[in-house]
């Protein structure tokens, strides 16, 4: 391609961002860019937005709607998937030729959209339209599961809820409204699900914790529809409220309160304080392939290398990298580099992943005399994407 086609190439995307930026409505932030779905919904004053990267080129806008954006220099509305009737919790993308639920080409890498709703139901959206409905919750379904259950085309979908139950879902079931899809309920928990998530040594096993802090670990291959708590082969509890979690391999690493507890999932057991500072924590974020995690907390993010942190009780950290002016409520981490951003601030700081050194700050303030805050975050090998909010 010359050299000039790909410079204009490059400038019309750039005005695509504009016109994304100049269009938004003052009564919801949103944002179009090339590949990116965005999830975002209010929460009392503070706009919250999570995005998940996909390979099309239509990007999704999420409140209670889910809304598709062609993204031309006209920027036009293609559809808006309205089928929720309140707020969405939680949005998952998982890859089609994981399921048998439609007939699409093996060689096809494309992927469908699960998204969960304060209306207590569950829906899987393709091409454009709400393919199934699951519903059983007595409460919001509050998360979803970060990967899929089970080996070959019947892996199956779990789901948490406020009524402290999780619900395995089969993706293999036939029917618009997903009639016969609850495989069974897990009973135990006695509080709101707060995360769910696989264990990566074996893909029957499914590690959930509630608000709690109760961490319980199941074998769904021995769930049933008639089954309660009897598929649950451990338990646990740590301190704090509940941050996030990450999976590698048998071990989960648990952040809540102040700390992040290692577990061993083979034995439900707690191995040692993986990380531990004197404030609150926000993220978590694991690097397995360098066997780093990396937290945020007021002001910094930690970064943390888990195999030097053998001590039980006091374990450092490797750097502690500086520069927002609250709590660093947003982390990305990749083999290149960490990304770190406040919602207190306008800025996205750069750091290296290996020392913590900061390689670049972003400004987030688009015109001279205002001010804006940044609400999220979104990561693409070297393109970051932002949303924020003036004050």
């Amino acid at each position: 391609m010359p050299l000039s086609s790909i410079r204009d190439s490059r400038l019309d995307r750039l005005s695509m961002w504009c016109f994304f930026c100049a269009v938004s409505p003052p009564c919801a932030q949103w944002l179009g860019v090339l590949g990116k779905i965005v999830y975002l919904f209010y929460s009392n004053l503070f706009v919250l937005a999570y995005f998940l990267f996909d390979d099309f080129d239509q990007p999704f806008l999420v409140d209670k709607n889910v809304w598709t954006f062609y993204v031309d220099h006209t920027g036009s509305l293609l559809v808006s998937l309205n089928d929720h009737k309140a707020r969405i919790t939680c949005m998952r993308l998982f890859p089609l030729n994981e399921t048998s639920l439609f007939r699409i080409d093996p060689q096809k890498t494309n992927n469908f959209l699960v998204t969960s709703s304060c209306d207590h139901s569950i829906r899987l959206w393709w091409k454009g339209s709400c393919q199934r409905c699951f519903r059983g919750h007595s409460g919001l379904v509050s998360t979803l599961s970060d990967k899929l259950l089970g080996d070959g085309p019947g892996k199956v979908l779990a789901s948490g809820g406020e009524d402290g139950t999780i619900r395995l879902w089969s993706l293999s079931s036939s029917g618009k409204h997903g009639q016969r899809a609850l495989k069974s309920t897990l009973h135990g928990h006695v509080k709101p699900i707060k995360l769910i998530y696989v264990a990566g040594h074996k893909t029957s096993l499914l590690t959930t914790i509630s608000i709690d802090s109760m961490v319980r670990v199941w074998d769904t291959m021995i769930a049933s529809s008639t089954s309660r708590s009897s598929c649950c082969v451990g338990r646990t509890s740590i301190p704090g409220a509940p941050v996030n979690m990450k999976c590698h391999e048998s071990l989960l690493y648990a952040a809540a309160g102040s700390s992040v507890v290692k577990i061993d999932l083979r034995t439900v057991q707690k191995v040692n304080i993986a990380a531990a500072h004197q404030s609150k924590l926000y993220p978590l974020e694991a690097l397995a392939s360098k066997s780093l995690i990396c937290i945020g907390s007021i002001g910094s993010a930690m970064l943390w290398d888990i195999r030097r942190n053998q001590e039980p009780l006091k374990p450092e950290p490797i750097a502690e990298m500086d520069g927002h002016d609250g709590p660093v409520s947003y982390l990305h981490m990749d083999p290149c580099k960490i990304v770190t951003t406040c919602p207190k601030d306008s800025y996205v700081n750069v750091w290296d992943v290996d020392t913590g050194t900061q390689t670049n700050a972003l400004s987030g303030s688009s015109l001279p005399g205002t001010s804006s805050n940044c609400s999220s975050v979104a990561i693409d090998r070297c393109r970051i994407v932002t949303t924020h909010y003036k004050l």
